[in-house]
């Protein structure tokens, strides 16, 4: 029975994961930092090396599955290929749709996120600080690249796949907003949405190659300088908030492979100019309590991954 609760535990966390990843500006490895598993899934993600593909040739499988962590990985990454397959049309649906709405609900898992992430340091020294504010200008510099017009070809969406991973299991910084810089996100989205499976097979293959790489640059990091990565990635999840502030301008837009149009350039408002800016309700009041309820739901996710563990 403990068994199975913590199965069902670790694919409602990669589901969690799987949600964050299809909206730009938003980390699933943000999730795997405040839901306890971020540590496990870079270590087992790292141990799919020669010696376990070894096992696996060799037909050793229990030795393959037992070295790679694989019960671990299958039930995270389970979870986070039902989320992106499930709610990739209704997310693309409510960030067309609803922006303020949707956005507030992230901005409020991300300022939750950063606090948690932040208090889980002890003792913090100027280093600390430093690397802190480090993490957060990087970001911040990040979070403003314009989306740029890229090749749809299949080696391109290989590369973008590859470098697209090395930042979802990054805290603070979001796979789907790299694929937005690299002017790949809709067309990835709309892939999901359409099942083009050449597409897919091929953006998989580079998420694949970009993962089990960077991994081994996380482990070494986590294991020789714990202490101060968690303060620049918490710097990270801060200074991505520039990305998911609610109330936006758009000042330029692009037609996507729909024949849709969508934003391209974008830039942060005040919320008491956005009706005069743009037009449109700021829906401040649903907007804040939104924010509220994400923070709050944060707080659950977080102390009921606490008491099973």
């Amino acid at each position: 029975m403990v068994k199975v609760r913590k199965y069902i535990l670790l694919l409602l966390k990669g589901m969690s994961m799987g949600a964050a990843d299809v909206v730009p500006g938003v980390s699933g490895g943000t999730i795997a930092l405040i839901t306890g598993i971020y540590r496990e899934l870079v270590d087992s993600i790292k141990s799919v090396d020669i010696e376990a593909i070894k096992h696996l040739l060799n037909f050793r499988f229990a030795k393959f599955w037992e070295r790679i962590n694989g019960t671990f990985l299958i039930f995270v990454f389970g979870g986070i290929l039902i989320s992106v397959f499930s709610l990739a049309s209704l997310l693309k649906y409510l960030l067309i749709s609803y922006p303020v709405y949707t956005w507030s609900f992230f901005f409020g898992l991300i300022i939750a996120s950063a606090v948690l992430v932040v208090r889980s340091v002890k003792d913090w020294r100027i280093v600390d600080f430093i690397a802190l504010l480090a993490g957060i200008v990087i970001m911040f510099v990040i979070t403003q690249f314009t989306p740029a017009e890229t090749s749809e070809a299949y080696w391109f969406i290989f590369i973008a796949g590859a470098i697209a991973i090395c930042a979802m299991i990054l805290p603070g910084i979001s796979g789907a907003f790299i694929l937005l810089i690299l002017g790949k996100y809709q067309f990835v989205l709309t892939a999901v949405s359409d099942l083009n499976i050449p597409v897919l097979l091929v953006f998989g293959l580079g998420l694949v190659s970009g993962l089990v790489g960077f991994s081994r640059v996380l482990s070494y990091l986590l294991n020789n300088y714990y202490r101060l990565t968690i303060v620049i990635l918490s710097g990270f999840i801060i200074g991505s908030l520039n990305k998911i502030w609610p109330w936006k301008e758009t000042l330029s837009e692009r037609l996507n492979s729909h024949g849709d149009m969508i934003p391209l350039i974008q830039r942060n408002i005040i919320p008491l100019n956005y009706y005069e800016i743009t037009g449109s309700d700021p829906h401040i009041l649903a907007a804040v309590l939104l924010m509220l309820f994400a923070i709050v739901l944060v707080i659950i996710i977080d102390r009921i991954g606490k008491k099973v563990s």
